[in-house]
């Protein structure tokens, strides 16, 4: 019975995650439409673009066609009536993976973490396919294959993490059981896995903070060119809405795009374009507000941005570093450079799947390539996170952890000689501070202070032998 709940519970939350993520689509349009219309809102027209746009937000790109009698209107082009846009809005993206994480959360503290993730997406699937099959769009088409398959993925993939997390920590009694007896087996190792995950957590977090950082003081000093491309757009107060709008679902990805300048590499505007620390080169960029915050020039010197992905590694590192000390698991070179290894290469790969999402085309033409190179972007940052990681898990250690690893030594030494032995303060399964007992009573650290118990007091003349 209780599988069965926390299968209906899954595919419950997955419904949810759905259905809110159209309706943050479909409110805005129906009060846009009855603003700018003044009457009700056409629902046959609504549904099939709020659809479209939710596919969009997934992932999938879209095909746009410009009606003939638009590009009359508007003189463009007959060689740009059609194009691709495929630059992700990555928000919807995000809010996705972060309801699925929280729905294999609870299906795993429930004890069922396959189940209830599998169970959601099977629901999502079939979600996503009824959206696909009812919202077909001729000036906007998507690829039916993907308008379901990528919106799934992303449920899956936020579902899987948010299980394997706590089942991973709590167990499952099946393959993760099996999985994590393995790597305990080889006892030297046991903690890299666990390091690694961690440590690329502190390091994707320090990179999208510095990035985040970066676009707000950009915003800060540029805002007045933003302002400048709202008012030469002409629009009133619906249209300067609907722009706002959009860009905020654009945020994430521009902190991507900010992640890739301080990287190094930077991004594109446009074919032939670059924007880098080293410097800028741009030629005509289309009027949207946001290209405000493009710098019209750098400097050379702009390069020392570079040293943030450095410290974000170095960060991470500590952070792992500081925990293995405080568990008592001080480890050997080889597996501290694997640490070093595995959290650089984390961060890259996931730096780089969401560099892929933000980039592609905006538009015919020249603006066919927009946003940042995906290996360029993985080599530089995967770089310079693992020099920053390298220098504070590779660095000697310090007199703290020489000290705990003696005391580790001494104690045991002290167990094999007299296997009662306990720190003075322990009994059995009752912890002290800095001692950790089991419940036979056996413990693995010491306190420095137990051991002073057997030092010589100052008045006690040495002993010769000594």
């Amino acid at each position: 019975m209780q599988r069965l709940l926390v299968a209906l519970l899954a595919a419950f939350d997955a419904a949810i995650a759905a259905a809110v993520g159209l309706v943050v689509l479909l409110a805005p349009l129906t009060l846009l439409w009855t603003l700018a219309f003044g009457v009700t809102a056409d629902w046959g027209a609504l549904w099939p673009l709020t659809g479209t746009l939710w596919q969009f937000g997934h992932g999938v790109p879209l095909d746009v066609t410009i009606p003939d009698a638009l590009l009359v209107a508007l003189a463009i082009p007959a060689e740009a009536a059609s194009f691709a846009v495929s630059i992700t809005p990555l928000a919807f993206l995000f809010f996705t993976l972060l309801f699925a994480a929280r729905s294999g959360d609870r299906a795993a503290k429930a004890g069922a973490w396959l189940l209830g993730p599998l169970t959601g997406t099977v629901v999502f699937a079939v979600i996503s396919a009824g959206v696909a099959l009812t919202t077909r769009l001729e000036a906007a088409a998507t690829s039916l294959p993907l308008a379901i398959i990528l919106p799934t993925a992303v449920y899956l993939v936020g579902a899987l993490c948010g299980a394997v997390r706590i089942a991973w920590e709590d167990g499952d009694g099946g393959i993760l059981d099996r999985l994590h007896d393995l790597i305990d087996a080889r006892e030297d190792w046991a903690p890299v896995p666990v390091a690694i995950m961690r440590g690329a957590a502190f390091a994707l977090v320090a990179v999208v903070g510095a990035s985040a950082l970066a676009l707000a003081v950009t915003t800060l000093f540029r805002g007045g060119e933003v302002v400048a491309l709202f008012q030469a757009a002409r629009v009133d107060a619906l249209g300067a809405t609907v722009l706002t709008l959009a860009q905020l679902a654009y945020l994430p990805t521009l902190i991507v795009w900010a992640a890739s300048w301080l990287a190094g590499p930077g991004f594109a505007v446009g074919f032939g374009t670059a924007v880098s620390p080293a410097g800028t080169q741009l030629g005509v960029v289309p009027g949207i507000p946001v290209f405000g915050l493009l710098p019209e020039n750098s400097s050379i010197w702009m390069l020392i941005v570079v040293l943030l992905p450095v410290a974000a590694g170095a960060f991470a590192g500590w952070a792992v570093r500081s925990r293995l000390v405080w568990e008592g698991t001080p480890l050997r070179m080889p597996q501290r450079a694997v640490i070093a290894l595995g959290i650089a290469g984390v961060t890259a790969g996931i730096a780089g799947l969401a560099a892929a999402l933000a980039n592609g085309s905006m538009g015919p033409g020249r603006m066919a390539v927009v946003g940042p190179a995906v290996v360029p972007f993985v080599l530089a940052l995967g770089a310079e996170v693992l020099v920053g990681a390298a220098i504070l898990l590779l660095s000697p250690r310090h007199r703290d952890e020489l000290a705990e690893e003696r005391t580790d030594r001494w104690i045991a030494e002290m167990t094999a000689y007299d296997p009662g032995y306990a720190p003075a303060g322990a009994e059995a399964g009752v912890p002290v501070a800095g001692v950790s007992v089991d419940a036979s009573g056996s413990d693995d650290t010491a306190p420095l202070d137990d051991l002073r118990r057997f030092e010589r007091p100052k008045d006690e003349p040495a002993d010769p032998r000594d």
